[in-house]
């Protein structure tokens, strides 16, 4: 297939366009690197020994986007692009609103103008909310807007209800949504990771920057949670098993039966900020120092998932474990000074 990433030079997205290329796909990347660095495509094209069709647009730029659809004959989208912190959303709702969900809206109506009928959307744990009970399955009665705790969220939910509604109306439209747990670490070669602008909003990061003298020490955000030490408690996943998620749910595609599929994509274990801070110096020898701070806005207590449906009817698995995801965290930040 010959498949258009929006986000490709971010952190999933550029993970992505590798597994795609090694398992026979073509893709061509669009972002506008609000949060992200045109130095990943690049790196992208060292690993695979080939060029990767970029276009610097932003997806809410229709006109430009439209060049192209009408350029590129596509196959299929994967959705990537998007502002992605919680805390942050919560800050600036009406800039996640206008961002995520504009950017949806316009690379779907330039499906339906150019005849694209297959999606993949980028979507979130978050979409859960906070009454979920963990292991999370797919179908959990918890996904209700009233119970999303961050505008980011809610801006998830809302692009997945958007996509199933125009899925309903239009047989030949058909939608994956994968919910991701917690992405971290980094591709083996060390030229690929998360490698934000700024002061980093997600937990790996920071830690990889504490931990080699970036920054001064890691911020906690509170430690009165309901859990084993106090910590939030997530399901982290590796990023390289999380793109393999990617292409495992291509064959979604071929699919004669129905046109919606959703599945989560995560390890199905948890694992606290403090035991990701333990893990971190195990994988690298380097000290993490923290602070107990006050809690984040739209934070709660454990989010992990029930990964059954996507090992059953994909027949993907994670097979990184968390040392694992922090040393090659730690071997692409020593490779990104």
């Amino acid at each position: 297939m010959k498949i258009l990433v929006a986000g490709g030079a971010g952190y999933i997205g550029s993970h992505t366009i590798v597994e795609l290329y090694k398992s026979g796909h073509t893709v061509v990347a669009v972002d506008n690197l609000y949060n992200a660095k045109l130095k990943s495509i690049k790196n992208v094209e060292k690993i695979l020994k080939r060029p990767v069709p970029f276009y610097k647009i932003d997806c809410t730029d229709k006109k430009r986007l439209e060049k192209v659809f009408a350029k590129e004959k596509l196959d299929a989208v994967i959705m990537f692009q998007g502002y992605k912190a919680v805390g942050e959303s919560v800050k600036k709702p009406i800039a996640y609103y206008r961002n995520n969900i504009d950017s949806a809206l316009t690379i779907i109506e330039l499906m339906d103008k150019y005849n694209v009928h297959n999606i993949m959307f980028s979507s979130s744990a978050t979409v859960y909310g906070k009454n979920a009970k963990s292991p999370i399955k797919e179908d959990s009665d918890a996904l209700k807007l009233n119970d999303i705790t961050s505008p980011y969220g809610e801006t998830k939910a809302m692009i997945e209800k958007i996509l199933v509604d125009k899925a309903n109306a239009d047989k030949k439209f058909k939608v994956v949504l994968l919910r991701y747990f917690n992405p971290v670490g980094a591709h083996d070669s060390g030229l690929i990771g998360e490698d934000p602008n700024g002061t980093p909003n997600n937990l790996m990061p920071y830690i990889a920057k504490v931990a080699t003298g970036k920054l001064p020490y890691l911020k906690v955000y509170g430690d009165d949670y309901k859990t084993k030490d106090g910590t939030g408690v997530r399901d982290y996943i590796h990023v390289v098993d999380l793109a393999l998620g990617h292409v495992a749910a291509l064959k979604c595609y071929k699919n004669k039966k129905k046109n919606t599929f959703i599945y989560n994509l995560g390890t199905g274990k948890g694992t606290s900020v403090l035991d990701l801070v333990k893990a971190y110096e195990k994988a690298t020898g380097r000290k993490v120092k923290y602070k107990i701070v006050e809690r984040r806005a739209g934070d709660v207590d454990r989010l992990y998932c029930d990964p059954k449906k996507a090992k059953t009817e994909l027949g993907w698995d994670a097979k990184y474990d968390i040392v694992d995801m922090c040393r090659t965290s730690y071997n692409f930040e020593i490779n990104n000074k």
